[in-house]
Formats: structure tokens, C-alpha cells, sequence
């Protein structure tokens, strides 16, 4: 039974989640109200009580509680009475139906966290940690800063909430395209942890790369925009190759390894269509040019078949779009096929005198890989040490030790 509260609260928090935000107005007393909901199922579910829509039993529960602990305050007054009642009006039945408000609950919670009163910095802090249920040690690595740095952010950013009375909600059409930047970032960022979970047992969390991309299916439905084409285009390409990304022990596998037999087909043909309409657009973003890129990988019957210099070409025009040293990182791999692992050695090299990417363990991992294809197997090693002490992922972490333990045995031959 706690495997399949697990499970739902897996698949279901996150959405349970922005409806209290919704119901609640409070981002605090909504997550109290989350996880008292939770504590209520694993008491109250058994295995033939279970309900059939988990996610309504939840708002409810969630809901009913935040309003009972209301009402318990020994310093009660008027105004809570009032703010008790507005949220749980008498007689109203427990029980929440989906509809299409709901499902948009996701989207406004988007929409709020990227509001312009709030600090961009703290926009993506608060999206991953509300959005993506990402702990702050989490979001910390995945930004390369303090997890207190983090934290205060978070903190920050709902007293902005509060104070302004920021509204949780989709803005009209008229106000989608200036909002329309921040909103894709978190999207992206919410699919770039589903696709490679930052720390965990698991390369990927399915539920997330999920949520992402039907939440750019309904921000293309408000707003056709080539970049939102662009952004479900990529989501749509990555995400088709999941299942080859690990084998049957859950180790890693790398996109040369892969068996393509096992990409997802379907998601590949509606990828490439919405790539081709971003690419078709007048004015041509970082995100078309992403999905461009993995178009390119999926094109390919083999590995073999890649065209590494188009590719390099695409990151090129990307760079000028979005300059960013990850990216950097990642046409310092395509150059390392076109051009060999020496001058891409050189790109990595300059990278690292960047303090981020001197934490970043796949810079460290990268260098470990251009130096063992040079022969280099000291320095190598030492890079693969570098970047394990910096992973916090468990299948890039047996990955990294796979490749030291490699290159121990050529070094004894």
C-alpha cells in the first residue's frame, strides 16, 4: 500500500499541488495542505478503498484540512472565519471533478511563478521547487549555486507574492508574448530534469518530461508561436529516445549504444513536424535550433550516419541566439566528432576557467573523455575522479566508475 501511495504522490503532488495554490492562495499553506492529504491516504486507503480519481480525494482532503487548521488557531478571528469559509463554503461536497480548469491549475502556477514582479533568478528557483517538487540541494546543483542562495530565493520570491498580491492565472492573450520567455525557460527546465534527473537512482522521471510536454501542448494551443513549436518540437525528439537511454539493469547508455529500434517512432514523426514549422518561421529562436539539433540525431539510422557538422553548424547559429557555456560544452562533443578529440579538448579546457562550469561534472567528465581518446590516461583518470566526486546522479555515477575501471585495466596492459 505505501508503494502505491508512492506512486501517486509520484504522479499526482505536483498537479494536487497548484490546485491548493489555486484554492488556498497561500504557497505555504498549500504544501502543508499536500502533505496532510497524503498523511490522511496512508492512514485512511487500503487496497479496495483506494479512490477512483486519487487527485480529486486529495484536493479535498488537502483542502478540508488547511481550513480545519484554521479554524483550531487559538488566536481565531473574524477574519479567518471569513477566509475559512470563502475556501470551504457549508454543504459544499467533498469531492473535485476534473475539468479543464483544473488541468490549466499547472499552468497557471507557471504563469505566477514567472510573473515580472518576481526576480528572474528566483522565477526558475521557485518553478522547480513548486513545479518539479525539486528539494533546494537539488536545484541548487542544477544551478551550480549555494543551496542556501537557493532557499532564499524560494523565500523571497512568495513574500513577493504574497505582498503584491501577484494572481494566480493564465494573463490574457494580450500579455502572453512579453511573459512568453520566462514561462518556456521553465518548461524546459522542467523537461531537462525529467529527461536527466539531476541526483537519484533513476536517469530519468518520466512524470516530469510528461508534465512538461503537455504543458506545451496547451501553451501552443493558447499561443502558436514558432519557439513554443520549437520547445515541444525538442521535448517531443529527446523524449522519444528514453526508453534506449538506459538497458535493462538501468545503467546508462550513450546515444551511440543506442538501440533505435527502441526510439519512439510516433513521437519522432510529430517532433519532426513541429521542427520544421519552427524552422519555417521568420525569425528562428534557440529552441527551434535545439530541436533542430536533435532532429539531426533522429534522422540518423546509426550513429555513423550523423552529420557532425551540421550539427556544429546548428550550435553555432544557437550560441549567437543563446550564449551559454553548456551549450559550448555541448558543441565541443559535436566538434570532437568532426574535427577530433584534441581541439575539443581545447574548447573544455577554456570552459573550465569558468568557476560554474568548474562545478559542473559533465565539463570534468567531458575533458576525462577527449584525454582518454588521446592516449592521455593519468590526466583522464583524474578528470573521471573529479567529475564523480561532483555527480549526484547513480547511473552517471556507475557510468564514470565504469570508465575508471577501464581505464585501470589498459593501464596494467
Amino acid at each position: 500500500m505505501n508503494q502505491t501511495i508512492d506512486s501517486i504522490y509520484r504522479s499526482h503532488s505536483r498537479r494536487v499541488l497548484a490546485t491548493l495554490i489555486r484554492l488556498l492562495g497561500d504557497f505555504d499553506r498549500a504544501e502543508e495542505a499536500l502533505h496532510d492529504a497524503f498523511s490522511a491516504a496512508a492512514q485512511q486507503w487500503t487496497e479496495e478503498t483506494i479512490p477512483a480519481n486519487p487527485y480529486a480525494w486529495l484536493v479535498s482532503a488537502g483542502r478540508f484540512r488547511a481550513i480545519d487548521h484554521i479554524r483550531r488557531r487559538t488566536r481565531f478571528n473574524a477574519a479567518q472565519a471569513d477566509i475559512a469559509d470563502s475556501l470551504y463554503p457549508e454543504g459544499e461536497t467533498m469531492e473535485i471533478a476534473e475539468s479543464n480548469e483544473i488541468e490549466d491549475d499547472m499552468l497557471r502556477l507557471v504563469f505566477t511563478c514567472c510573473h515580472p514582479l518576481i526576480p528572474a533568478e528566483a522565477q526558475m528557483a521557485m518553478s522547480l521547487r513548486e513545479v518539479c517538487g525539486l528539494t533546494t540541494e537539488e536545484i541548487a546543483h542544477a544551478f551550480l549555486i549555494p543551496a542556501p542562495t537557493v532557499a532564499q530565493r524560494i523565500v523571497r520570491a512568495k513574500n513577493r507574492i504574497r505582498s503584491a498580491q501577484i494572481p494566480y492565472e493564465v494573463p490574457d492573450k494580450t500579455e502572453l508574448p512579453e511573459r512568453l520567455a520566462q514561462v518556456l525557460h521553465v518548461i524546459y527546465l522542467v523537461f531537462n530534469e525529467g529527461y536527466s534527473a539531476s541526483s537519484g537512482s533513476a536517469i530519468v522521471r518520466a512524470d516530469l518530461s510528461a508534465e512538461a510536454i503537455r504543458l506545451g501542448r496547451l501553451l501552443l494551443q493558447l499561443l502558436p508561436d514558432a519557439e513554443v513549436a520549437g520547445l515541444l518540437a525538442m521535448m517531443l525528439l529527446q523524449d522519444s529516445r528514453r526508453h534506449a537511454r538506459a538497458d535493462a539493469s538501468g545503467d546508462l547508455v550513450l546515444l551511440a549504444d543506442q538501440d533505435r529500434s527502441l526510439w519512439d517512432r510516433e513521437g519522432i514523426r510529430e517532433g519532426l513536424t513541429f521542427s520544421a514549422r519552427a524552422m519555417a518561421a521568420e525569425s528562428v529562436g534557440a529552441y527551434a535550433l535545439q530541436a533542430a539539433i536533435a532532429a539531426e540525431h533522429v534522422r540518423a539510422q546509426t550513429a555513423e550516419d550523423t552529420d557532425w557538422q551540421r550539427i556544429v553548424a546548428l550550435y553555432d547559429l544557437l550560441l549567437v541566439a543563446n550564449p551559454s557555456p553548456v551549450i559550448e560544452l555541448n558543441r565541443a562533443v559535436a566538434v570532437s566528432m568532426c574535427d577530433g578529440p584534441a581541439v575539443a579538448l581545447s574548447i573544455v579546457d577554456r570552459l573550465l576557467g569558468e568557476e560554474r562550469m568548474g562545478r559542473y561534472h559533465l565539463t570534468h567528465a567531458a575533458k576525462a573523455d577527449f584525454l582518454r581518446q588521446l592516449g592521455r590516461s593519468d590526466e583522464a583518470r583524474e578528470s573521471y575522479v573529479t567529475a564523480l566526486s561532483l555527480c549526484q546522479q547513480a547511473p552517471e555515477q556507475a557510468f564514470l566508475r565504469k570508465r575508471l575501471a577501464e581505464l585501470e585495466v589498459k593501464t596494467r596492459q
